[in-house]
């Protein structure tokens, strides 16, 4: 995964000791109920397309942004699955850097992309349905922010974010 100007700047203080960051997840769902799912380059295993929130971007932002840079699909944001951290949120990188996250979990819908991997952080996509999920090989905190998504039976709806992706 590239390391942002900002942890980098950080690791150049701390090395490879715990980083506390805030992170977005999302789960956008097509009209069938079938889950977009990316596979992690570095672990192999299946996930949420997400990542770190940047220095004054805010969480809804971020989330549109990552699902656009990580999976090549542009979402319109509609509920806030939850806020999850703790156990299972951690990682330690093949360089050693030891991070730990608290995500901020929306519910998506498409609007318009082609799932695509990046290449860089992700190597394949997937829209699965649940029970196809049960058989995948996912990162341990998925399995429970993936299960708060599919019970959110209904709420307030987000404006949706400033950030755009690039014209094609």
């Amino acid at each position: 995964m590239p390391m942002s100007d900002y942890v980098r700047a950080l690791r150049a203080k701390v090395g490879n000791d715990l980083l506390l960051v805030p992170t977005v997840s999302i789960f956008a769902f097509d009209d069938v109920g079938r889950v977009l799912l990316v596979r992690d380059a570095q672990s192999a295993l299946w996930t949420s397309p997400g990542g770190m929130v940047e220095p004054d971007e805010a969480p809804a932002t971020a989330a549109v942004r990552e699902m656009w840079e990580e999976a090549g699909v542009h979402v319109e944001l509609t509920h806030l699955v939850g806020v999850f951290g703790g156990p299972g949120h951690t990682i330690t990188y093949d360089n050693g850097d030891r991070m730990a996250w608290i995500s901020t979990v929306f519910g998506a819908r498409p609007i318009r992309g082609q799932a695509r991997p990046d290449g860089v952080e992700t190597t394949e996509t997937g829209w699965f349905t649940r029970d196809e999920v049960r058989t995948l090989d996912c990162r341990s905190h998925m399995r429970t922010t993936l299960a708060a998504a599919y019970a959110w039976k209904g709420g307030a709806l987000f404006d949706p974010p400033a950030w755009q992706p690039p014209s094609a």
